[in-house]
């Protein structure tokens, strides 16, 4: 764990204090920290799972966008799942082959289909095809480039939504969703490819599917991965694939516990990869959360605390300068962040219900048992996906500073924004 509490009772997360960052003139509060070395050690673990068999660890940059982040997933041999043309751009301009992405999504654009049509000789390593209709698209696109395009079927297995344990938001494989091409079109699909409209514009490369997020136990994930790897078995026989997908949505412990870990994930994926004769084809994974997410804290401020009595109970407020601006996850998910002080000596505890100061009710982080002693910073935990990268400035409110650890030091900082630029640009309105 990248977090550790030294005997003084002070928080560090990659061996530097939290305190000493809050309080230092160039980051503030509130801010993103990340450590780099943790986030290389997970993809490291990851990759030492499929044991040297054929596989890309397509990082998907939704998660975390930062391009320190990137930078450090692709010296450790990642490659980058994508779901946008900007953040196609973002990999390719951080070094990322064009080989090692794939680019998903339900509704790109001509000029994103452009972008990742003309990345490098070949274009990127598969545009994710997501609908029988997006097909006769991708084709016109390659026909103006005069190349031939690879891409995979992103299929919708059709999980059962009651397995998908998860919230309703980010469970993307049951037959209600809008992602991937439902199974009962595969033979329209496979009919479209060989026909005369769009052969030879586009080739065949893979098969891949993705049931949802923050799975906690690999059972979807390996139901989806079995219906996958049994439809690569017979879609081989009419083309040559090259790689099968299982998708990612790896859990982390937000703190109720995480049974299985990535690499747990893989072994499961690869032990049904065997059984259904395509062990020969390349494995892809395509985590995001897993690989970012707990090495990653959100700085905050205590403001004050509030108190109020309703007969004999006695019900504790502490607000903070973090918002659902800056971490929109529990007010768009209703999820957990478990929420530490960042000075802690131990000693009597007290249950705080930890809120920020946008205006709107849903700007609440939940109950938490924290120091009855003066505290005047917390650490919002496991914020290193799907944080900055959903921020807004809504309310007026400026982006958080962004602060990057590598080697027991800070490599890099991007400052906070100031409130006056939000100022000045909805003045220009």
């Amino acid at each position: 764990m990248a977090l550790t509490r030294r005997a003084d009772g002070t928080l560090e997360l990659g061996g530097v204090s939290l305190a000493d960052l809050a309080r230092d003139a160039r980051i503030g509060t509130p801010a993103y920290v990340y450590d780099l070395d943790a986030i290389g050690a997970q993809a490291r673990e990851l990759q030492r799972a499929f044991e040297g068999a054929p596989h890309l660890v397509a990082y998907a940059v939704k998660a975390n966008g930062a391009a320190h982040v990137v930078r450090t997933l692709l010296a450790e041999g990642c490659g980058a799942d994508v779901v946008s043309g900007a953040e196609l751009s973002l990999a390719l301009r951080c070094g990322a082959a064009p080989d090692d992405i794939v680019f998903s999504g339900v509704a790109k654009t001509n000029a994103e289909l452009d972008v990742a049509i003309g990345a490098g000789p070949r274009g990127i390593g598969a545009i994710q095809v997501e609908s029988v209709e997006e097909i006769s698209r991708i084709a016109a696109r390659a026909r103006a480039a005069r190349k031939t395009v690879r891409i995979s079927l992103r299929m919708n297995p059709g999980v059962d939504a009651q397995e998908l344990d998860t919230h309703d938001y980010i469970a993307t494989g049951h037959d209600g969703a809008k992602f991937g091409v439902p199974i009962s079109s595969l033979s329209d699909a496979l009919a479209l490819l060989e026909s005369a409209e769009v052969s030879p514009a586009l080739s065949l490369a893979g098969i891949g599917a993705h049931v949802g997020s923050q799975f906690t136990t690999t059972d979807a994930y390996a139901a989806s991965a079995r219906v996958v790897f049994e439809l690569a078995r017979d879609v081989r026989k009419r083309f040559a694939l090259a790689f099968v997908d299982a998708g990612g949505g790896f859990g982390i412990d937000y703190g109720a516990g995480c049974a299985a870990s990535p690499p747990d994930f893989v072994r499961a994926a690869r032990a049904l990869q065997k059984e259904a004769g395509v062990a020969d084809l390349a494995l892809y994974c395509e985590p995001g959360r897993s690989l970012v997410g707990p090495f990653g804290v959100l700085l905050a401020q205590v403001i004050q605390k509030k108190e109020s009595r309703k007969a004999d109970a006695v019900r504790r407020w502490l607000m903070i300068d973090a918002g659902m601006n800056d971490l929109l996850r529990p007010a768009l998910y209703q999820a957990r962040h478990r929420i530490a002080a960042l000075t802690d000596r131990g000693g009597e505890r007290r249950a705080y219900r930890v809120v920020g100061p946008v205006c709107e009710s849903s700007d609440d982080f939940g109950t938490h048992d924290l120091p009855a002693a003066d505290f005047d910073l917390v650490a919002l935990l496991d914020a290193g996906a799907y944080g900055y990268v959903m921020a807004s400035t809504y309310n007026g409110r400026a982006l958080p500073a962004e602060v990057f650890l590598r080697g027991g030091a800070i490599a890099h900082v991007n400052a906070r924004a100031e409130a006056d630029a939000w100022v000045e640009d909805r003045l220009r309105a």
